[in-house]
């Protein structure tokens, strides 16, 4: 499974993208690190986990202008 995301700032932007289960439990960090305007994907190997209904969350923490973002959604894993 694949994130893609793109980051409209003129600075660098400390990235994270993090799944969890329902419960809150982090599953996976797969992103944690700085990165510059731009598109990007991001790759999720799902298969140790059981099928279910897990969150992804992607933040971005921007200097600047361009504030703070956080994104919560919701991703059904079907095996």
């Amino acid at each position: 499974m694949n994130f893609w995301f793109m980051l409209f700032s003129m600075h660098f932007s400390n990235v994270t993208v993090k799944i969890y289960d329902l419960l809150g439990k982090e599953i996976a960090a797969l992103v944690n690190k700085e990165q510059s305007a731009g598109n990007y994907e991001v790759e999720f190997d799902g298969s140790k986990l059981s099928s279910g209904i897990y969150i992804y969350t992607i933040r971005v923490y921007s200097q600047g202008r361009a504030g703070n973002f956080v994104d919560n959604k919701k991703m059904t894993l079907i095996k």
